[in-house]
């Protein structure tokens, strides 16, 4: 009778507002306020990573812990350190970062972890010991990939090189690891470098002016960052057959690993140059889950686990002998490996197929796509 009398009570004070409802006594706690930092946004990569990120922080087991907000600095050093000072003073508890630079941020960053925020830095890397980072090997990848593309022109021929955003760590790890191969060979000469900022849009310009002195008989082999899948598209404007493609080691993008599939694969949707024509290639990729990772290892930071200070993901390479079409994009069909999407799944060629890991099974297509988590 006394208890039945103390919990009528507790519901007429909460009835008349002076006491939670007994349903929601338990208050829950306060989300953290974690902030994502973007530098250069102008490519697709980018996009993608940005989607994966907000993905992972709305799937249900994050989306109770934390309040994402998004702030993009540009390709502007001073601006993203402007910005970050800003996050600190608003109550921030984690920071993931694209860094522009891998040194101009340090201050900032140790003014943060100084403050007992924590800094997460993802694909470009911060040297800052404080940091965390995590990232491919970016000089593996520069070195494989200019290796490949020397042994596919047997050590000798002429190179055009097409390079990523200048000053941050990714551009310049990879740049530097694939001269270096180059230089071993005396017979492989680089006959033209331009900047293409990770954008088709932007190789596609640099590569006309490239090609305003000379033709692509005058080249024998392309190595870029982002664009081999524009640079097919333009030799068969050129009047070039897709037999006659040059070898091009570069990027992930979707459009350019259709275009290495057997001519004649059967791909939803495929047409013109974004379509199945054994073009030779290998194909590497940052993994843009490596935003939705970092994001991750944060919220277990705040709360308590040890997390590394440098995650190194494993480099996905893909090559015209292991390339494979997803048919739906299921989770269960990329853990079995395939790394290519249908045109009619994915529209954009310039989109990045390296989106899987089991690490990260909270984001997948669809979070890649339009940034839904995994449910």
């Amino acid at each position: 009778m006394h208890r039945w009398i103390k919990n009528g009570a507790a519901c007429a004070l909460a009835a008349a507002g002076l006491l939670p409802a007994l349903a929601g006594a338990q208050a829950q706690p306060a989300r953290a306020k974690v902030f994502l930092s973007m530098s250069y946004v102008g490519n697709d990569w980018q996009a993608e990573a940005s989607n994966m990120v907000k993905a992972m922080a709305a799937h249900p087991s994050l989306a109770n812990k934390i309040d994402l907000q998004v702030q993009v600095a540009g390709p502007n050093a001073q601006k993203q350190i402007q910005q970050i000072n800003a996050m600190v003073q608003a109550g921030a508890k984690a920071i993931v970062i694209f860094p522009i630079s891998p040194t101009a941020l340090n201050q900032v960053v140790r003014s943060a972890c100084a403050k007992k925020v924590l800094v997460f830095a993802y694909d470009g890397e911060i040297t800052e010991p404080c940091a965390h980072n995590v990232t491919i090997d970016q000089e593996e990848a520069g070195r494989v990939t200019a290796q490949w593309l020397a042994d596919k022109l047997g050590g000798k021929g002429r190179v055009v090189m097409v390079t990523g955003v200048p000053g941050t760590s990714v551009d310049t790890q990879r740049t530097d690891a694939a001269k270096k191969v180059f230089a071993k060979y005396p017979d492989i000469k680089v006959v033209g470098e331009a900047v293409g900022m990770w954008s088709q849009a932007v190789a596609r310009t640099e590569l006309s002016k490239l090609l305003a002195t000379r033709s692509w008989n005058d080249i024998d082999g392309l190595w870029m960052q982002v664009g081999c899948y524009t640079a097919n598209a333009m030799q068969l404007e050129a009047g070039r057959k897709p037999g006659q493609l040059l070898p091009c080691a570069g990027e992930g993008s979707n459009g350019g690993r259709v275009q290495m599939l057997p001519a004649g694969t059967a791909a939803d949707g495929a047409a013109g140059s974004y379509a199945p024509m054994g073009a030779p290639r290998i194909s590497y990729a940052s993994p843009p889950y490596s935003g939705a990772l970092a994001l991750k290892l944060a919220v277990q930071a705040l709360e308590g686990k040890d997390v590394p200070k440098r995650v190194t993901l494993p480099l996905p390479l893909v090559t015209n002998d292991t390339i494979k079409l997803c048919q739906e994009g299921s989770w269960a069909e990329m853990k079995a490996g395939c790394n290519a999407f249908k045109p009619s799944v994915v529209q954009n060629p310039g989109w990045f197929a390296s989106i899987f890991s089991a690490d990260t099974p909270e984001v997948g297509l669809n979070a890649a796509l339009s940034a839904q988590p995994e449910k």
